[in-house]
């Protein structure tokens, strides 16, 4: 059974490595073998988070939407290890406003400026799409790989934009429209990608996790825990068994499927 959930010797790379949930992933597959590949924009920042995992981890920096930074990456990895054998698909954009005061009317969908729907497009969906090609074709080509794709209950329902209400019921923000909309594509490209590369044998699933508890305002967390079947926000770890069980061969008949790991919220 070790064996099954082992990636010894294996190449992971994680984008958005330096995120909450970034760095949980990060030391996962690092916790199971891999020789694990941290991604960010943030070279130095990858570099020294790499070192905290162990000698044999690297940092790189690494823009998703940017094809020729992609590709020297590719060439470094595979320099450095060999090969690639799992993409975590985990960089994305997911709506912060500087301005409090201001984020009930820009997150409304009236106001929503373009400029953001646009930025969200390109690094949730258009870096899946770039890295996925870049990095899974080197799967391909040596007819082996696990690419997983970070999605998000969003992807699968509509926003519940109720639990964003204060204690004396006023709006503080909405969810915004390109979150649900990327993430739901993120998804169907799962679909598409393992379709395609079935029998190229690279595996390609989604991991659709739910909210994470990191000091959001009190009343958000009672709301949202309110409405998941385990009473609670997930913690930063909560994704780490699942994230290697999709990494591994423990998953190795498992392809196109998304993996949802939300306490029940999507279930009623």
């Amino acid at each position: 059974m070790n064996n099954l959930f082992s990636l010894k010797d294996k190449t992971a790379i994680v984008t958005g490595a330096l995120g909450l949930l970034g760095k949980k992933h990060c030391e996962a597959l690092a916790l199971v073998g891999a020789n694990v590949v941290v991604a960010d924009l943030d070279e130095n920042g990858a570099e020294a988070f790499a070192e905290t995992l162990g000698e044999q981890h690297g940092g790189l920096g690494i823009d998703v939407t940017n094809e020729r930074s992609l590709k020297i990456a590719r060439d470094k990895i595979l320099t450095r290890y060999g090969s690639i054998d799992v993409l975590v698909n985990n960089a994305a954009i997911n709506d912060m406003f500087e301005n409090p005061g201001l984020a009930k009317d820009l997150s409304a969908f009236e106001n929503y400026p373009l400029d953001a729907f646009k930025k969200s497009l390109d690094v949730n969906i258009t870096g899946v799409f770039l890295a996925s090609q870049v990095f899974g074709t080197v799967m391909a080509d040596q007819n082996s790989g696990s690419i997983i794709n970070i999605a998000s209950t969003y992807g699968m329902v509509g926003p519940d934009q109720s639990i964003y209400r204060n204690e004396c019921g006023e709006q503080t923000f909405y969810k915004s429209p390109v979150y649900p909309v990327t993430k739901g594509a993120v998804i169907n490209f799962t679909r598409y990608l393992a379709a395609y590369w079935g029998n190229k044998g690279v595996r390609v699933n989604t991991l659709s996790p739910g909210g994470v508890e990191n000091a959001q305002n009190e009343f958000f967390i009672q709301s949202y825990s309110a409405k998941t079947l385990l009473g609670r926000m997930a913690t930063a770890t909560d994704y780490q068994g699942a994230l290697v069980f999709l990494a591994s061969e423990a998953s190795a008949y498992m392809t196109g499927a998304n993996l949802v790991v939300d306490g029940g919220w999507t279930a009623i």
